[in-house]
């Protein structure tokens, strides 16, 4: 089961004198146990499996797969200016 760590934003700073988009892209994360492909609904959830003395589960079998998504801010070509 995959979990969202980070929501989609855009916000506007002034850098160097110029308007310029700040984006913090969605970020969809999924970690898998490659030894039993069993999935944790989270970090914690994946620790204390790695904790657990009554499984085999080590660090290094814990996957992390990262699904970015980043916001259309409509920047190019017509568009304008930001």
């Amino acid at each position: 089961m995959s979990f969202k760590e980070t929501e989609a934003s855009v916000r506007y700073e002034m850098i160097n004198g110029k308007r310029t988009a700040v984006i913090t892209p969605e970020c969809i994360i999924t970690l898998t146990n490659t030894k039993t492909g069993v999935e944790y609904n989270s970090d914690a959830e994946a620790q204390l499996d790695i904790d657990d003395p009554t499984t085999e589960t080590k660090q290094e079998h814990v996957r992390r797969d990262v699904e970015i998504k980043v916001v259309d801010i409509g920047i190019g070509a017509g568009t304008g200016d930001l």
